[in-house]
């Protein structure tokens, strides 16, 4: 690593500074962050194992949901404990090239839980809308390919940006990240030049992923409802409104957190810089904490084997 004219050419080491302005309430802040960390691991991981080894929930909704919960076992522990040892033991370094990694696995994890969400909001277009073909169209073989084909999608699209910041900016301003994380607009805006074709591409992939996504999920949920809404008997109504309640609370925190913090990054520039990076940690750890709550309390089945787990030890 050099210097040259003050910059940094190709730095090795980048120090996070985890949330300036805020440092002396970080340890503080830290706490809440532990908990909601804590509870996404523990509440999807009683979900996957509910899944798993209960056969009557080997269906299309329930394998979508063990996928969204180990999407945010695997997006909340890229970040969090890297963000604790900065808040609460001040390990601030971290190597470059361990920087882009993360960059890329949080990235590329939050575009695979939008395609699981959308995958999830097809499964319910087609189970409400065509009933009689649901077992026929989600077959275990479809089921494989929507798996791998999101996954894909995901690390496809944001490698590239990955491969730009490490083969176009050579030159940098400064080590210091201001942010918690490796957040991709954090990295490029260190650098002195082209920074635009890396800005540009993760507008790219944002819209390509998300806008695409809640794009499909809202025409699927409108033909649902003019579905329900057609059934002659309410009892039915209510029961297939019901399935997609959990449903629509996943989808709208997960996308309008997303568009909160995206809109506030681009052009709230008279928004002090922390709560631009509160927005960014909160998008990632609020939906890994929220979603096995919401599950366990809105879908009877899982509810009923979680309160079955719980009442048997404590009958045991």
């Amino acid at each position: 690593m050099s210097i040259l004219n003050g910059s940094v050419f190709m730095p090795s080491v980048l120090t996070l500074l985890g949330i300036p302005g805020l440092e002396s309430m970080q340890c503080w802040i830290g706490i809440p962050f532990c908990v909601m960390y804590f509870i996404a691991v523990i509440g999807n991981s009683l979900i996957l194992v509910i899944i798993k080894y209960e056969s009557s929930l080997h269906k299309p909704m329930y394998i979508f949901l063990a996928m969204l919960g180990a999407t945010d076992i695997a997006l909340s522990t890229c970040i969090l404990p890297k963000m604790l040892g900065i808040f609460w033991f001040h390990l601030s370094e971290i190597s470059f090239t361990a920087c882009l990694l993360q960059m890329w696995l949080v990235h590329s994890f939050q575009a695979i839980e939008s395609g699981v969400l959308l995958a999830m909001a097809l499964d319910r277009y087609v189970a409400i809308c065509d009933p009689l073909r649901h077992a026929t169209i989600f077959s275990q073989q479809l089921l494989t390919h929507l798996g791998v084909g999101v996954t894909l999608r995901a690390a496809i699209l944001v490698a590239p940006s990955i491969v730009l910041i490490k083969c176009r900016l050579k030159l940098y301003r400064t080590t210091l990240v201001s942010h918690s994380y490796c957040e991709h607009m954090a990295i490029v805006k260190l650098a002195t030049e082209d920074i635009q074709i890396n800005k540009t591409y993760g507008l790219f992939v944002a819209f390509t992923v998300l806008g695409f996504d809640i794009i499909f999920i809202t025409l699927s949920y409108v033909h649902i409802f003019i579905t329900v809404f057609q059934l002659p008997q309410k009892e039915a109504r209510l029961k297939a409104f019901n399935t997609c309640i959990a449903h629509i609370c996943v989808f709208l925190q997960f996308y309008l957190l997303a568009f909160f913090s995206f809109f506030t990054h681009r052009f709230g520039s008279h928004i002090p810089p922390y709560v631009h990076i509160l927005l960014s940690d909160l998008y990632l750890l609020v939906p890994p904490f929220l979603n096995p709550i919401v599950y366990g309390v809105k879908t009877k089945q899982i509810r009923d084997h979680v309160l079955k787990i719980f009442f048997s030890k404590k009958s045991s």
